[in-house]
């Protein structure tokens, strides 16, 4: 009994307040078990020191395999230990079913007319946010038209409009000039029902490494999108919802590191206000490139984004000497304001499979 209140009352000291059900180390051990110690992994076993023939070589000639076979779900569970770089385009397009069809083209080059024909609102907030984020962006700034792009064809793209239908929000609507208010002349706006926001250019520039063709780079994000960002930003209970995420962050950092979180919460450094921001952009933008594909390998390899809260997790566990030293907010942003030398899957690793539950 004395244990469930101290319990009920430890999972008050974060900033998420909300009784959602979210996995503890053993569950996500067992729901994570192919990123196992004993299992060999891209992003690990494929370093200069460690011999292909071990792994990486094997690990390749059955990637080929699964590719001749077009087996979506055979992909998908061969890419939970990574995809080899050469195969991660082919990979990532069976597992999420887009095959460019003719059809498929030419409705991007009716995507592609809309633009040019007519200007939206929210094509500033595009041009905008591209220019603050991925035009900065060391690793990305040269895709500055592919982004364009495929941003400004997305916001003209009716379909997206279905991922409502298992989405908590709703779609923002207008009123045709004159007639405001009156129910029969609304009409979705933009006409995806998605407003983007400040980051939301970094869903798509990750992918210009694999997809140089304009169309297929297009639907790749959009599938990407309404299977997994949107969930970024919407509020639902949903496990791979944002609230989730945030909830799981904080649980296992209370739970595992009980003692760094208590020091960042009382000198007014919510870890949450720190991770935040990497968990809404998937770590686009803080990851360096190859580091950040073998996490997004894993997220479609499990169709889930917590391994998401669980990277940040283990990012100030590995930091966590540092910050245990750290005296503010400022301070503790600092020592995590660079994530771009982690490497991901070791941090993983360690986090899951190498703490003592």
């Amino acid at each position: 009994m004395h244990l469930r209140i101290f319990l009920s009352f430890r999972t008050h000291l974060g900033l998420i307040q909300v009784p959602l059900k979210v996995k503890d180390i053993p569950e996500l051990k067992e729901f994570f078990v192919e990123l196992g110690l004993t299992t060999g992994q891209l992003g690990i076993d494929d370093s200069t020191q460690v011999p292909p023939e071990l792994f990486e070589n094997e690990h390749v000639r059955i990637g080929h395999k699964v590719l001749a076979e077009q087996d979506s779900a055979a992909a998908q569970q061969y890419i939970r230990q990574g995809s080899p770089t050469a195969l991660r385009a082919e990979l990532w397009a069976l597992i999420l079913n887009i095959s460019s069809q003719p059809e498929d083209v030419l409705y991007y080059e009716q995507l592609k007319t809309n633009v040019i024909q007519h200007d939206l609102l929210v094509d500033s907030l595009i041009y905008k946010d591209v220019k603050l984020t991925a035009s900065n962006d060391d690793y990305y700034f040269v895709f500055e038209d592919y982004l364009y792009q495929v941003l400004l064809c997305f916001s003209r793209d009716t379909s997206v409009l279905g991922h409502f239908a298992y989405n908590s929000a709703s779609p923002p609507k207008s009123y045709i000039r004159g007639k405001l208010g009156i129910e029969e002349y609304a009409v979705f706006y933009p006409p995806n029902g998605v407003i983007p926001f400040h980051g939301f250019s970094m869903y798509v520039a990750p992918l210009c490494f694999l997809y140089h063709e304009p169309s297929k780079l297009y639907q790749i994000f959009r599938e990407m999108y309404v299977r997994f960002f949107f969930r970024l930003h919407s509020i639902s209970s949903h496990p791979s919802g944002i609230v989730s995420l945030c909830l799981l962050f904080e649980t296992l950092l209370q739970t595992y590191l009980p003692q760094l979180f208590y020091h960042l919460r009382e000198i007014g450094a919510q870890p949450l206000r720190i991770s935040f921001k990497w968990m809404v952009r998937a770590f686009s933008g803080y990851l360096a490139t190859d580091q950040l594909l073998l996490l997004w390998d894993r997220i479609l390899g499990y169709n889930s984004l917590e391994i998401l809260a669980v990277l940040a997790a283990a990012v100030f566990a590995f930091r966590a000497v540092n910050l245990m030293e750290v005296t503010s907010l400022a301070a503790a942003e600092a020592v995590l304001a660079d994530l771009s030398t982690l490497k991901v899957m070791p941090l993983l690793q360690i986090f899951l499979f190498a703490t003592v539950t």
